[in-house]
């Protein structure tokens, strides 16, 4: 499992780093905008008291403790999955980046009470709305990996 514990801690880290650097070292919750790369890539801040692009963001106490608990059981069954089935250490890769990732926006919404994103990719002449963070793309990147190249029914013995 040293490949799970290694990802999810460097996803974890990843995650909270940049949003305690770009948050509040570079006071974007005050600023609102900043350009990185003009016309491609911003620090456009958004606090996310929902699921993905703010669905469900009613900004209710129950919706927020609702999340934060949904984070932890699914990370849990992922762990508990991954370690029973001895996967090998691509899929816990993959684990390491989805449960670091759903903590750390479990993480936020303890914090906050919102998940901070901040990152915002535009491209050919497309405007997109929307913000993002370390944490989604951990959690992006993990649940399709975990889908598509996690063997079926095959165990793996590596330690």
């Amino acid at each position: 499992m040293r490949a799970f514990w290694t990802t999810f801690a460097a996803t974890l880290a990843a995650d909270q780093i940049t949003k305690a650097v770009v948050v509040h070292g570079m006071n974007l919750k005050s600023l609102g905008q900043i350009e990185v790369l003009p016309r491609l890539v911003e620090f456009r801040m958004a606090w996310n008291r929902g699921v993905n692009f703010g669905l469900g963001a009613s900004g209710s106490e129950l919706v927020r403790w609702g999340l934060v608990g949904l984070a932890i059981a699914i990370s849990a069954w992922v762990f508990w999955w991954v370690r029973r089935e001895r996967f090998g250490a691509r899929s816990q890769i993959f684990a390491g980046l989805l449960i670091g990732g759903a903590l750390g926006n479990a993480i936020d919404r303890l914090v906050y009470g919102a998940v901070a994103d901040f990152l915002n990719v535009t491209c050919c002449g497309i405007a997109n709305p929307w913000s993002f963070n370390i944490a989604d793309v951990g959690v992006f990147a993990g649940a399709i990996g975990l889908a598509l190249f996690t063997p079926q029914g095959a165990r793996h013995n590596t330690p």
